[in-house]
């Protein structure tokens, strides 16, 4: 209805419409959009899809004045300039829920950045970590994919509105002022190109979402491995777990398992969208194939992440087995850097360290910890570095930064 109503405008403005004529066409759009949001307006088997149904009701009430309103336009760049405005305007809801979960979890690194944890790699015991490290991990991770995001949504702000079924039409169209309308920064100029983008920029949105919910399911997977008895390092909040049908001890994290594995919904998507892809240059009605994955994709992922600043905000962590599960040999690193910042060549160090690290004493979490000043280390996280990033790029994406801290310690 928008883009109609902006293509109407246009017409007006090379002639092939008078104010009178816009301005009946115009307020017939307005009263149907209220009769949409009101579900007196429904599509049904009666129409075609949506663009039949806008052009039918104009011309049941405007009669021939109605029938001028597809005037230079093509079902094809219909489709396209709808499409494109619905991932827009997802892409900003994306960027936005990244942007909100990692100014969650900056805020609960803040609250805890020295808490020791256990630091695994191959899920082995490695060296001793913290809560602020990894919150600030997912911090960082979060606030790249708000980047990305604004990036692919830069990419594809182009109007298709104006290039007809994929040649162009022998009239002056004002593309740039109907674009300009619609909220486009720029035309997408060539109109084969227009065609062959779709599908295209289609699986770049689902890429942005698709990073995003790389990074939640490995959170999600942390979260399953932290909260069972084994690891016992986090509690969820109790409206993210259920019970079980028959087991009346399981507080089962049944919320983060699907968040871990709702990121094959975005994957599954790609892939669909991609094999129909294999196609030659102007429209071809495969391209109708597309746009199903597409809304299955974004909205899948857009509701999981929806779910999660309040899941970091609410998660609570276990000091005791945290620390508890900190052993001897986790500090075998720490020992082999003394001494080799004492002058001893790295590698002999690093072999004194395994041999005697039997006989030495336990050290104290957190000295090591405060000891690991490399820039980002536990010592030295840059909360406050990542923050003002993440603020620059919530500025850059014209999205609020309300949510976002001022300040964050060093």
């Amino acid at each position: 209805i928008r883009a109609t109503a902006a293509h109407v405008r246009g017409l007006e403005r090379i002639g092939i419409l008078d104010a009178g004529e816009t301005a009946r066409l115009c307020s017939l759009l307005d009263e149907l959009l209220e009769e949409f949001e009101a579900g007196r307006f429904v599509l049904d088997e009666r129409f075609e899809d949506g663009h039949s149904a806008i052009e039918l009701y104009l011309t049941e009430r405007a009669g021939p004045v109605g029938a001028k309103v597809h005037t230079g336009r093509s079902r094809n760049d219909q489709v396209a300039v709808a499409t494109r405005l619905y991932i827009k305007d997802r892409l900003e809801q994306l960027a936005e829920s990244c942007g909100r979960i990692a100014g969650a979890c900056l805020d609960r690194a803040v609250e805890a950045p020295d808490l020791p944890m256990p630091g695994y790699t191959h899920l082995q015991r490695a060296v001793p970590s913290s809560t602020g490290l990894w919150l600030a991990a997912f911090a960082e991770a979060f606030t790249d994919n708000l980047a990305f995001t604004s990036q692919v949504s830069a990419l594809i702000d182009c109007s298709p509105l104006g290039t007809a079924a994929g040649y162009g039409v022998n009239l002056p169209l004002d593309r740039e002022g109907v674009a300009a309308e619609l909220g486009f920064s720029r035309l997408q100029i060539n109109p084969m190109y227009t065609q062959n983008s779709r599908g295209k920029f289609e699986v770049m949105a689902l890429q942005a979402a698709l990073h995003a919910m790389q990074d939640l399911r490995r959170l999600a997977w942390d979260l399953s491995l932290f909260t069972t008895a084994e690891f016992g390092f986090v509690r969820l909040p109790v409206r993210y777990t259920t019970g079980s049908s028959i087991m009346p001890n399981k507080a089962n994290p049944d919320v983060v398992e699907l968040l871990r594995g709702r990121a094959a919904t975005v994957e599954a998507a790609i892939a669909e969208i991609q094999s129909v892809l294999s196609l030659p240059s102007g429209y071809q009605r495969d391209l109708q194939l597309t746009k199903a994955p597409l809304i299955r994709g974004i909205e899948a992922a857009l509701q999981a992440l929806s779910l999660v600043p309040a899941l970091v905000t609410g998660m609570e962590f276990d000091a005791e087995a945290m620390r508890a599960a900190i052993s001897m040999d986790m500090f075998a690193t720490d020992i082999a850097l003394e001494r080799s910042a004492a002058g001893v060549p790295f590698r002999d160090a690093y072999l004194e360290a395994k041999r005697t690290l039997d006989t030495l004493e336990v050290p104290d979490a957190a000295a090591s910890l405060a000891q690991r000043v490399s820039p980002g280390g536990c010592g030295n996280l840059l909360l406050a570095a990542i923050g003002r990033r993440l603020r620059e790029e919530t500025a850059r994406a014209g999205l609020s930064a309300a949510a976002v801290p001022d300040e964050f310690p060093k």
